[in-house]
């Protein structure tokens, strides 16, 4: 059954039987992620379902029972990437070595949208004497990566880590310099990976710093350290996302909270009902999403290779799905 949202936007509920994976996955997995958050959803649909959840129901029967899959799709084409929480080195100080600074945010980039450019930020002194320094770590190409993540965590010189997560942005909208360096004909776009992407970088540190500047987004932080070592970084609804169970979606289509089966095609393909608990200003789109990886450089190299196709179901309590349907559909 579909029905067209004017003319950009389709629905169509896809019946359990036509998931591909639907029966074989973990759903108790599944359900034990979207604990974490339901609570944190005020509708009283979900509320209703939050506290059925929580009554121990056999997770797959839960699933079937009160909610149906519904395919959104616009006129893109499916994407599916992957993001990380990235570890870097760097210090409470300046030093020789670590002499890039991880900002806080000032407070009139609350205010001014869309306040100063990546650029302006970093190559004149207005960040300076401001004590918006929360840490300085040692390689600017990991600092911009740690921005397109929006969390991490900073290996200090005594052994502790510091964890950073996203506070908010310039306002500016977010350039792929991957896509830059094929638009300049570098690479194919078929090569492009974050590895590669910063390989050229350090190769080439003139155009490499200029090429970062391309982007005029700027991401600050906020010191998140309480957040328990073994528990993933927070995502958007300030709860831990969950290694390969939490998706980043465009919340304009995709509740925050809710289940989302992921049929992602690809080298690796990946069939799993996972939990949209972020978002990212590069996931933009009613089947654009971002798979969370883990920690560390092995979560990043897997998340770096993923651009793949596919297509993602919403699961949505019972009235809402058929809400979105014309009545002669239903």
């Amino acid at each position: 059954m579909s029905h067209e949202a004017g003319a950009d936007v389709k629905y169509t509920v896809v019946d359990y039987a036509d998931l591909d994976g639907w029966k074989e996955d973990d759903h108790a997995a599944a359900l034990k992620v979207f604990l974490n958050t339901c609570q944190d959803m005020n509708d009283p649909d979900w509320t209703a379902l939050c506290a059925l959840a929580n009554d121990g129901p056999d997770p797959r029967t839960f699933f079937e029972l009160f909610f149906r899959a519904v395919l959104i799709e616009d006129k893109a084409d499916p994407l599916f990437t992957g993001y990380f929480e990235p570890e870097l080195d760097g210090s409470l100080r300046r030093t020789d070595r670590f002499r890039y600074p991880v900002y806080a945010m000032p407070s009139e980039a609350r205010v001014l949208r869309p306040w100063l450019s990546r650029r302006e930020i970093l190559a004149t002194d207005i960040m300076a004497g401001r004590g918006l320094e929360i840490a300085w770590v040692d390689d600017p190409v990991e600092l911009f990566f740690l921005q397109i993540q929006g969390s991490g965590r900073i290996r200090l010189p005594n052994g502790r880590n510091l964890r950073v997560g996203y506070a908010g942005a310039n306002g500016h909208e977010y350039r792929s310099i991957g896509a830059e360096l094929v638009r300049r004909g570098v690479y194919e776009p078929h090569q492009v990976s974050a590895q590669v992407i910063k390989n050229w970088v350090r190769r080439n540190p003139a155009e490499g710093e200029e090429l970062l500047f391309h982007s005029p987004s700027y991401v600050f932080f906020r010191e998140v350290s309480e957040v328990p070592s073994d528990r993933g970084p927070l995502g958007a609804m300030n709860r831990s996302v969950t290694t390969l169970r939490s998706i980043a979606v465009d919340p304009a289509f995709v509740p925050l909270g809710a289940p989302v089966w992921l049929e992602k095609d690809g080298e690796v393909p990946l069939r799993r009902l996972m939990i949209a608990q972020d978002t990212g200003s590069a996931i933009k789109g009613a089947q654009r999403a971002d798979v969370f990886f883990g920690t560390g450089d092995a979560a990043g190299r897997k998340a770096g290779k993923l651009r793949d196709p596919g297509r993602m179901m919403v699961l949505m309590p019972i009235q809402r799905a058929y809400a979105l349907l014309p009545e002669n559909a239903i």
